[in-house]
């Protein structure tokens, strides 16, 4: 029982803007890089998990993170997240078959395979799932059972969205490492408190973080 991840990259000279406080515009590209490559790393190291697509236009993006192992679709609709989420879903099923599929988060440094394993074994019972962010307002990670459309609904507030749609929530305790995603300084530190990846370590390593 494995699964298809989609991971959703935007490019990187306009990622992690919500990070200007922490990381200045000539950082913050590098970091948004880093959290993708450790985010699509260790999932790659889940044993839950087949294989690895990154959807993004970025050529420097799609470069590093296919050297990794994964597969790059291109952001052929232009429409935004979840019009590059359901494409990159559609051409996944084309090419590999109605199996499952999921849309992970590319910031997602700490991320642990066991406990990304625990998370998509729960969601496989499930015709579509999801797990809300750290901040219980976002979503992290959305699945979607064989012969299931993806739906996703990524954005603010997207915890509600996705259990309005039929979604079921998975509500898990000691996965923290799959629901603190990164958009702020305040999340960067949490998640260097849980432990990042090598790429995350070196180049934070370069950043003036406060204590909380």
């Amino acid at each position: 029982m494995q699964w298809t991840l989609v991971v959703p990259l935007k490019p990187l000279a306009r990622a992690k803007s919500r990070l200007s406080d922490t990381a200045d515009d000539g950082l913050r590209p590098g970091l948004a890089l880093a959290f993708a490559q450790d985010t699509v790393t260790a999932a790659l190291a889940c044993p839950a998990v087949r294989d690895v697509v990154v959807v993004t236009d970025d050529v420097r993006a799609g470069r590093e993170l296919a050297a990794l192992g994964a597969g790059i679709v291109p952001d052929e609709p232009g429409g935004g997240l979840n019009a590059a989420l359901t494409h990159a879903a559609t051409v996944v099923r084309a090419s590999r078959g109605a199996g499952r599929v999921a849309a992970l988060n590319a910031d997602l440094p700490a991320l642990r395979p066991p406990e990304l394993a625990r998370v998509l074994d729960t969601a496989a019972e499930f015709p579509r799932a999801f797990l809300a962010d750290i901040a219980a307002i976002g979503t992290t990670l959305l699945t979607a059972s064989p012969g299931r459309e993806l739906r996703p609904s990524f954005g603010p507030d997207s915890r509600a969205r996705h259990r309005a749609s039929g979604a079921v929530e998975l509500c898990l305790d000691a996965v923290d490492s799959v629901r603190q995603d990164v958009d702020t300084g305040d999340d960067l530190r949490a998640a260097l408190a849980l432990g990042v990846g090598p790429r995350t370590t070196a180049v934070a390593a370069r950043l003036l973080i406060p204590e909380q």
